[in-house]
């Protein structure tokens, strides 16, 4: 085929030392990763909203960052805003919806499940979805809740007269709304695979450790979208047993929504953001009833089903590295926040690939000599024998001067050689 992609041996080089590193082997060098995010607007004297409203732009520019900087792999701002907008999402702030040009992606977190709602969520999950939280969360799904019980769809031929509640206007409206997301999740996923192709084409494989399902440990997943952090924490308090309950049922939830994407994708992995569960946001007490046992039956459901997981371990871990040692040795991968890199080593080093090792403070404030000090120290002694991958602390670069993203690459190349 004409157009068959032909991997150079730089890409080749690139893939396979990352590849190595997460499966615990010592590869060459230590990879580089760089996830730009909002640096790139600054790079490119663009804004923050141009930055995801101009594809072809924001492509050019993120080409143009990783030929300066030379990662093993990179990637730019996460996301798209355009299916927020379209069904007038609650939830996210984005540069150009609900925040100025300029502003930076934000979470805007809700207490859209009320406590009272438990037992609807246990009893029907994809009733109580469509239902009950959609019209929360999104104000141009407002309709739906005038659909009638999903569950008697089961009813066959005899459900039919329950269709007419589809032409109601606000019913109507709301499909629509739907219908224009999913074309804006069409266009973006499009624009992913062109950027892929792309950068492969330059030499520079994805970040394949982070491509696939999105999913959460299921105490994340109840407190992000739907109880929101001070409802959950009373929840541990007051709905012991539901909440534990509705961990249980949001766990299989996200086990087969991630086994069928990756079946219908080809995708292999699956990333899982962790929010709540670091030193300071529970005791350990409340971390081995409500968080850790659910979120490693999570891990090694998804990878007895052939998946790879990469956890962001957000905040500091330092008091729940022990727990780690029982995950599937060479399985997962891990990037670690603020918690103390070396000792992340010490204890994990032989459990998980380690992600992480330079503090965006460092590299915001820090001088070239720091900045180079810091990189030797982490190569050497994070790095050593491999199954690590240098990369910033929040995979995140929004304000740090070229001039210190230069130092660091260059540092990284000279030191984390093997």
């Amino acid at each position: 085929m004409a157009n068959e992609f032909v991997p150079t041996p730089e890409f080749l080089a690139r893939a396979k030392r990352i590849q190595d590193a997460v499966e615990l082997k010592q590869p060459d060098q230590v990879p580089l990763v760089m996830g730009f995010g909002y640096f790139l607007a600054d790079y490119g004297g663009i804004t923050r909203q141009e930055l995801h409203d101009n594809w072809e732009n924001s492509q050019e520019i993120l080409e143009k960052a990783t030929l300066q900087f030379q990662p093993d792999t990179s990637f730019g701002a996460w996301g798209t805003p355009e299916q927020s907008k379209a069904l007038g999402d609650r939830m996210t702030k984005w540069p150009g919806y609900r925040l100025g040009a300029q502003g930076s992606f934000q979470f805007d977190e809700h207490e859209f499940m009320k406590p009272e709602d438990y037992d609807a969520l246990l009893h029907d999950p994809s009733d109580y979805a469509i239902r009950t939280y959609l019209p929360r969360a999104f104000e141009k799904l407002e309709g739906l809740a005038m659909l009638p019980n999903l569950g008697m769809a089961l009813y066959g031929y005899y459900s039919l007269g329950n269709t007419a509640a589809l032409l109601a206007p606000p019913v109507i409206e709301a499909l629509e709304a739907l219908k224009e997301a999913a074309k804006a999740t069409a266009v973006f996923q499009g624009q992913q695979a062109a950027s892929a192709q792309r950068m492969a084409a330059l030499g520079f494989p994805g970040p394949s450790f982070m491509v696939g399902a999105l999913v959460e440990a299921p105490f994340d997943f109840l407190s992000d979208t739907l109880r929101g952090m001070r409802g959950i924490m009373l929840d541990m308090l007051r709905l012991p047993d539901k909440l534990l309950a509705a961990e249980e049922k949001v766990l299989k939830t996200q086990v087969d929504y991630a086994v069928s994407f990756c079946k219908a994708t080809g995708f292999k992995n699956a990333f899982i953001p962790l929010h709540r569960g670091s030193d300071g946001f529970m005791s350990l007490k409340q971390f081995e009833k409500f968080y850790w046992p659910q979120l490693k039956e999570l891990i090694v459901q998804l990878v007895e089903a052939g998946i790879t997981p990469t956890m962001y371990y957000e905040g500091v871990w330092d008091q729940r590295l022990q727990y780690l040692t029982e995950l599937p040795k060479g399985k997962t991968a891990g990037l670690f926040q603020d918690s103390n890199i070396f000792k992340v080593k010490e204890i994990v080093g032989d459990t998980l690939c380690i992600m992480g090792g330079m503090p965006i403070p460092l590299l915001k404030n820090g001088s070239p000599e720091e900045i180079r000090e810091r990189t030797h120290k982490v190569c050497e002694e994070v790095g050593k024998d491999g199954g690590f991958m240098m990369t910033s602390t929040v995979l995140e670069l929004e304000g740090i001067k070229p001039e210190s993203l230069q130092v660091w690459a260059d540092a990284t190349r000279e030191f984390g050689v093997y």
